[in-house]
């Protein structure tokens, strides 16, 4: 479990097939084998870590296995060594709930349609397949590419999100543009409600 609040930006080192190579500030030391860190918002499995030898005194490198399924379901399937990636790691009991309840199990697809300056910070608006819009309304939340975010209005297929200064610097979203693809994950009580309101006599 995930609330969407990034923690690091790691960088993918190396790629062979569905193995991931990855760089980040996490201390090495305070990730476990099967640890799960959120990686642009798909819940990975560590598979094994060391300390960066190569970056950070203090960083880490460690590697995760992606199922063709996710591949072809999220943007991993395009990651390339150099790509910059939203990290998380997974919620403590004692964590506080900054964000909203993420569950790292990636819906499918936005993509970026329209960036725009609003004071300091940028208005994105997405477009997102038919069956999920459904699932997203104005004030809820959604997590794109990991991150919990507020959405700011709904027209059709197409919603807007705000992103203020701190959340574009501290995580990747200052280098996204139009027409890049976004990992959606939607708000889990929203999937509820819709999935029980089918059942309803």
């Amino acid at each position: 479990m995930f609330t969407g609040i990034i923690s690091a930006i790691g960088d993918v080192r190396q790629r062979d097939g569905g193995r991931f190579t990855l760089a980040s500030s996490y201390d090495p030391a305070s990730i476990a084998l099967g640890a799960s860190i959120a990686c642009d918002g798909v819940c990975l499995t560590v598979t094994s870590v060391a300390p960066d030898t190569h970056g950070a005194a203090s960083g880490s490198v460690f590697t995760v296995d992606v199922s063709n399924e996710t591949l072809s379901k999220t943007t991993l399937g395009s990651w390339a060594p150099g790509r910059r990636v939203n990290l998380e790691r997974a919620l403590a009991a004692r964590d506080e709930l900054g964000g909203h309840i993420v569950t790292g199990h990636v819906d499918g697809l936005a993509s970026i349609v329209d960036i725009r300056p609003d004071g300091t910070s940028r208005r994105f608006t997405f477009e997102v397949p038919e069956h999920l819009a459904r699932y997203i309304a104005p004030k809820g939340s959604v997590a794109l590419d990991g991150t919990s975010l507020t959405v700011n209005e709904v027209m059709g297929d197409r919603f807007g999100t705000n992103l203020i200064p701190h959340t574009l610097t501290a995580t990747t979203w200052e280098r996204k543009k139009p027409g890049d693809q976004i990992n959606l994950e939607v708000d889990l009580i929203a999937r509820y409600v819709a999935r029980l309101l089918e059942f309803r006599p």
